[in-house]
Parts: structure tokens; C-alpha cells; sequence
């Protein structure tokens, strides 16, 4: 199956509908960006961005939801997604465009060539991205070249593998890799690699459990109270230092990490 014939299944499955509505894919589309710009996982990504001007470029940019959430919120917006789907993809973001009134521009392109001039951005969203990247570190230079300097990538939602030999557990218990096969994840090492080594300074490494990111649709508080539950604590025992100890210890295939990386103002 393609991506959008994958997704378009899902939809149809009864007993899927809570995974669609937590991926976004629901309709009306215009009604699931706003969701999304509502949502626990979008407060915690805008905080990592920073303030709301100049340009953004949202990579990988799907149905447009984080491209939608960017111009809300006052940025100027490009739009990178190669698949030209009306579902999943470009025209998808084209009709959200129109729909919302906020103007993104789309380009149907990969992430490995960014057809923008270096230094033409403030900030680059990458939301479940870096793990699909057909390569990691050409990808990470790319982001660089068009970074501004003192701007920022944020990296979100990406799925990270103990040992390589893990990536065969985390493809099977993906519930739509089996359909379309474009699932990946790459050890924590090799990101932190692609993105310094592309001459960024990554800021922040965010582990399953430091970020409503990593747990949307579930949020901290929610997993605090089912460690307090397991360990038969009050859940104020369960600090965010502890949260963090313990999301710093999973070790299941495919767990979520977020990064932020700002370009130097100078030679990195």
C-alpha cells in the first residue's frame, strides 16, 4: 500500500478510531488542525520553539496540522512533504490553507534537497521526521544550511532503538508498517551524531518521559499517576527528576525522544 491508501484503511477500522483521532487523521481536517493546536503535545513543542516571528519551515509536513499550528501562532510558513496526496500530503495542506485562511506555502519536495537559499529560516520543525529520512546525515546538513544563525530545529517524536538488532520488534509492532512499510528508527547516538555532526548544537535530548511530546496523547501527569500506581507511592513522590531517571532507563524499540538544536552564531 502507499501511505495514504495505509492511512485511509486505518480510518475504516472501527476499533482504530481513538489511534486515528491521536494521529491526527481524522476529518474534518480543519477540525483535527485545531485540535492538534489545542493539544498538551503542541504547548509543549511551541515552548521549545520560541517566539512566535519570522519564518518557520515545517518538514515532513503530512495533512499540514503543525504547518497550521505555525501560522496561528504568527509565523510566516513553508510547508515541505513530498507525497502530493489530497489525504496525507501536499494538496491536503493546499485545501487546509484555503479552508483556514492562513497562508502556508507548500513545496513537494524531500528533505535531503531543500529547494530554500541558506540562512532562510528562523526556525525548522521536524515532527515525526528524522526517523523517515532516506539519510540521516545529509538530512541534519540540509536543516543546517537553512537554519539562520541563532535559530533552532526542533525534532520531535522520534523513534529511537537501543541496539540495531531491535528494529525488526519495533517494524512488527507498528500498526501500519506491515501496510505501507515506510516505518523506521535509528539509535539515540546516531541522532545526536547526524545533528552535531551537521555543525548544530543540540540544546536538548528530551526522553520518553520529560515531555508531553513524547506522550501525547497521554501527558506527564497521566504517566506520573500510573508510576505512583505501580510503585505504590503517593504520586508526589514521583518527581520530574524521577520521571526522567526512569524515561533515561526504557529500553523498549521504538520509544520516543524530541531534540532541540540551535545553528552557532559563529563557526560551530
Amino acid at each position: 500500500m502507499t501511505w495514504e491508501q495505509a492511512v485511509s484503511w486505518l480510518r475504516t477500522q472501527p476499533e482504530r478510531q481513538d489511534l486515528v483521532r491521536a494521529c491526527f487523521f481524522d476529518d474534518p481536517l480543519l477540525e483535527s488542525a485545531e485540535r492538534f493546536h489545542a493539544s498538551s503535545e503542541w504547548t509543549a513543542t511551541r515552548a521549545l520553539i520560541g517566539p512566535a516571528t519570522g519564518q518557520a519551515l515545517d518538514i515532513g509536513a503530512g495533512r499540514g496540522i503543525a504547518s497550521y499550528a505555525l501560522a496561528r501562532d504568527g509565523f510566516s510558513v513553508s510547508a515541505l512533504e513530498p507525497d502530493p496526496s489530497p489525504l496525507v500530503g501536499a494538496e491536503a495542506i493546499r485545501g487546509l490553507s484555503r479552508l483556514s485562511g492562513y497562508h502556508i506555502d507548500v513545496h513537494e519536495r524531500w528533505g535531503e534537497a531543500l529547494p530554500f537559499e541558506t540562512a532562510s529560516f528562523d526556525v525548522v520543525l521536524c515532527r515525526q521526521v528524522l526517523h523517515h529520512a532516506r539519510n540521516l546525515n545529509e538530512f541534519c546538513r540540509e536543516v543546517a544550511r537553512v537554519l539562520k544563525p541563532g535559530g533552532r530545529v526542533v525534532a520531535t517524536r522520534e523513534h529511537v532503538l537501543s541496539a540495531k538488532a531491535d528494529l525488526p520488534i519495533f517494524l512488527a509492532s507498528h500498526p501500519l508498517h506491515e501496510l505501507y512499510g515506510g516505518e523506521n528508527a535509528f539509535l539515540l547516538s546516531e541522532y545526536h551524531d547526524a545533528i552535531t555532526g551537521a555543525g548544530l548544537k543540540l540544546a536538548q535530548s528530551l526522553n520518553p518521559l520529560t515531555s508531553d511530546i513524547n506522550l501525547y496523547p497521554m501527558t506527564l501527569e497521566d504517566h506520573r499517576a500510573l508510576l505512583a500506581k505501580r510503585f505504590r507511592v503517593p504520586k508526589w513522590v514521583i518527581t520530574n527528576q524521577v520521571m526522567r531517571w526512569v524515561g533515561e532507563r526504557m529500553t523498549f524499540p521504538g520509544r520516543l525522544y524530541s531534540f532541540v538544536a540551535i545553528k552557532p552564531l559563529g563557526p560551530a
